[in-house]
């Protein structure tokens, strides 16, 4: 595709359009209108655990020296457009986990859960193709009570999960590295399965220029194959009644519409019709065959990309399920008591160790860690508190930038370019303070540094370090 202004047109694949003449809602001039403005939208989803809305639009403004107002995408209570688009990499909040940049129309996934699976209290919930992990923040800050499972089948993805999850901070969080078919191994075992399948990715072609020049018929049919192998083989873990939210990118109706029609036929799902306020502009469809409801989002009807989702719930369980369980091992009471002193854990945490790592996790979850743990292959549960060296705790990242209660834990507010530096890997000078503390900048913490007599000790994670000038 040629480099779009104003004046220069997308050249839209025509056999799409064609499709889409007959769909509700769709209007080629106005669609056409919509790819063609040089005009992106940016939106954030902010971590509530983390910060208020006030807060960030203030502190937003002061970080990047530069006004940007804030405005609600109506779907997602902490939702919010941007009206001009920063430069997030330089701005010590977003590494510091308080808000995630999220594409506006996948922000409804918040609406699918809300109404299919309104109490999470006690419930599993599995993520299923979950890199980068912006649909995984969005069900950790709506199910924070809910032992869920975020898993990436792509290894080098994975990692990146791995890193957004860590920033997120939710505690009751397991990454797992997995191919679908794995989880066949613990059949009816969650009650909450999404599944935002890997697809030909037409709604993102305003968003994403390179999008189009990969777009064909044949990569449509190639993706709803896969999309089909992806959901016939996680099925299995869903439990009788149990509910499946299945989404796409992507405007092609043999990856949305066909899908739909092949969940309710052929894997005998049951569909679930969401309410949806007429103001929002959401085209409800229903596909050919089995009239199964499903939403499409259109960018000429409203502030967002192209995004398709359904909703399922299962009708039967092949019955009873039984899990093998990994033993948990715990660290001894010399090791507790060290923790402990460095970092008071609540009654409604545990500890575990993986390795010389100790780490936190919610108690009521133990058991549904345990089966995880046996049967998958894990990249991160819940917290790192850090190691114990003799008799002292080194801390872990992921304690400095978890959702947990640090109060009592030593700090040191930092100024933006501290911060920037600190980001960068850089050395930082500090004052009046000595040992381990958490950095932190407008008091919410990016990491750990340890202040010696002539140094300060950076330890924010090599990986993760802001590269860029």
């Amino acid at each position: 595709m040629r480099s779009r202004n104003n004046s220069v047109t997308m050249q839209f694949p025509q056999s799409l359009l064609q499709q889409l003449q007959n769909h509700p809602g769709f209007n080629q001039a106005a669609f056409l209108a919509a790819h063609n403005k040089n005009e992106a939208v940016t939106s954030i989803r902010i971590n509530p655990v983390k910060c208020s809305t006030a807060a960030l639009e203030s502190e937003i403004n002061q970080s990047i020296n530069q006004p940007i107002n804030l405005s609600p995408v109506p779907w997602n209570p902490h939702g919010y457009y941007l009206s001009a688009r920063p430069q997030f990499i330089f701005d010590p909040l977003l590494h510091a986990g308080a808000y995630y940049v999220q594409e506006a129309s996948s922000m409804f996934l918040w609406q699918a859960l809300q109404q299919c699976v309104p109490s999470t209290q006690n419930k599993n919930i599995l993520d299923l193709c979950a890199a980068p992990g912006g649909k995984s923040t969005l069900i950790a800050g709506y199910a924070p009570n809910a032992f869920i499972v975020s898993n990436e089948v792509i290894k080098t993805r994975a990692t990146i999960l791995v890193e957004n999850i860590t920033k997120w901070g939710a505690p009751n969080v397991v990454v797992t590295n997995n191919d679908p078919a794995d989880f066949a191994r613990l059949p009816g075992f969650f009650d909450a399965i999404v599944v935002d399948a890997p697809c030909s990715g037409s709604g993102l072609f305003r968003k994403d220029e390179n999008a189009i020049n990969e777009w064909s018929e044949d990569s449509v049919l190639m993706c709803s194959r896969r999309q089909q192998r992806i959901l016939a083989d996680a099925l299995p873990c869903l439990k009788e009644d149990g509910v499946l939210i299945y989404s796409t990118c992507s405007y092609s109706v043999e990856e949305d519409e066909e899908i739909a029609d092949w969940l309710a036929g052929e894997m005998d799902m049951e569909n679930i019709a969401l309410t949806i306020p007429s103001e929002w502009d959401i085209v409800e469809t229903q596909s050919p065959k089995h009239n199964a409801k499903g939403y499409r989002f259109y960018p000429h009807l409203i502030k967002g990309e192209g995004f398709y989702i359904s909703v399922f719930k299962k009708k039967k369980s092949e019955g009873y399920a039984y899990y093998n369980e990994a033993t948990l091992d715990k660290p001894s009471k010399k090791e507790t008591e060290i923790i402990h002193n460095f970092y008071a854990v609540d009654d409604a945490h545990a500890l575990f160790k993986n390795k010389e790592q100790v780490r936190i996790f919610p108690a009521a979850y133990l058991q549904q860690l345990q089966v995880v743990l046996k049967n998958l292959y894990v990249k991160k549960a819940g917290i790192a508190i850090g190691e114990i060296k003799h008799s002292d705790v080194i801390p872990d990242h992921e304690l400095a930038v978890s959702g947990l209660n640090l109060q009592n834990l030593a700090s040191i507010d930092a100024d933006y370019d501290t911060a920037l530096n600190y980001l960068k890997r850089k050395d930082i000078q500090l004052s009046d303070s000595k040992g381990w503390q958490l950095l932190t900048y407008k008091h919410l913490p990016m990491g750990w540094v340890k202040v010696l007599p002539n140094r300060v000790n950076n330890y924010y994670p090599v990986s993760w370090r802001i590269l860029k000038e």
